[in-house]
């Protein structure tokens, strides 16, 4: 008896490294130490230094049950775009710099040409997002998990000078509310999704004229990553009051997360395009107007709130960075939470 015949095979972990080198040396920023392999990624902390009150930020998150969609099509390339884009539009949403990135991949068993695909994915995720990947983990789970699937999660830290902190203690009613368009259902309602749609191959392949593409290839696109939106906005002068990032909740639980006590979200439902796959699952799914603005972010992937006098010159911003953008409401007074008119 060996490792191997116990269902972890070690010559494949070597394998799967050296095929992820490639996509990894994508992501080197000038602060990170050393090579890939070691047992922990180092990175620089000079540029921090130079803060007056540099504040490190967290976070961490996977792809929810959307990695089941990866299975059955087998395109595993974009999943790990998704892992990122999960931990770095949080950071983003504090007015924080992504600096690194990890990623853990458990599977049943480990098929290097298969992880290498997952990471070129992770990898492109930190592009996007001008953070390093510095290290991340491959585990073998025979027995625990089929071996044809995997999960995938990851771990970001980013930094923000505290004077630059976006709080959300400053949102006063009068504010603006500006939408930042999403790419499609991102990472969250897919537990929903694979209920509303027959999840096999024939299903995700069926085109339909009203998303100009098959189901499977809508339901897959890859979270869109925030961070240079964001950046773009502070670079044009203007002061991001509040970001909220649209995840699992929707409007209902996100939005109110970036106000303070005492006013509330007022969202014009008909200021923005929604894409036709939420009318799809509504449809198809017989899922009422509260539970889908309560479950999917409905076309927003961020919601940013921006003093009313500084709205045209953050959309502008945001235009050029190459951002469908949209003046999608207002901040009121009232009980804390969101309003759909």
């Amino acid at each position: 008896m060996d490792y191997k015949k116990a269902g972890v095979d070690i010559e494949a972990g070597y394998k799967s490294v050296e095929l992820i080198k490639e996509h990894i040396k994508r992501t080197v920023r000038p602060e990170v130490l050393g090579g890939i392999g070691g047992f922990a990624g180092a990175f620089d902390l000079k540029t921090i230094a130079k803060m007056e009150e540099p504040v490190l930020l967290s976070g961490t998150d996977g792809c929810g049950t959307k990695v089941k969609l990866a299975f059955i099509m087998d395109k595993h390339d974009t999943i790990g775009i998704d892992c990122v884009a999960m931990c770095v539009n949080d950071i983003a949403c504090s007015g924080g710099e992504p600096l690194f990135f990890l990623d853990y991949i458990a599977c049943g068993k480990n098929y290097p040409e298969k992880i290498a695909k997952i990471v070129s994915g992770v990898a492109e995720g930190c592009v996007q997002a001008g953070a390093a990947l510095v290290g991340g983990e491959t585990a073998e789970h025979p027995g625990l998990m089929p071996e044809d699937e995997y999960d995938l999660a990851g771990f970001a830290v980013g930094v923000v000078d505290r004077k630059d902190m976006i709080t959300g203690e400053d949102i006063k009613p009068g504010d603006s509310l500006i939408g930042l368009a999403s790419s499609g259902v991102h990472s969250n309602g897919f537990s929903l999704v694979r209920k509303v749609f027959n999840m096999t191959e024939d299903a995700l392949s069926r085109h339909y004229d009203e998303l100009g593409r098959t189901l499977g290839d809508a339901l897959i696109e890859p979270t869109r990553i925030y961070v240079k939106a964001l950046k773009s906005v502070r670079d044009a002068g203007v002061t991001i009051k509040g970001a909220s990032h649209i995840t699992g909740g929707g409007f209902y639980e996100n939005i109110p997360r970036m106000l303070p006590d005492g006013v509330k979200a007022v969202v014009n439902k008909n200021s923005y395009d929604v894409p036709p796959i939420f009318g799809l699952i509504a449809k198809n799914g017989d899922v009422d107007e509260h539970m889908m603005y309560n479950t999917f972010n409905m076309g927003l992937g961020m919601v940013l709130a921006v003093d009313a006098a500084d709205a045209d010159k953050a959309l502008k911003a945001l235009s050029d960075a190459g951002e469908k953008a949209y003046l999608v409401g207002e901040v009121k007074a009232g009980e804390k939470g969101v309003e759909l008119c």
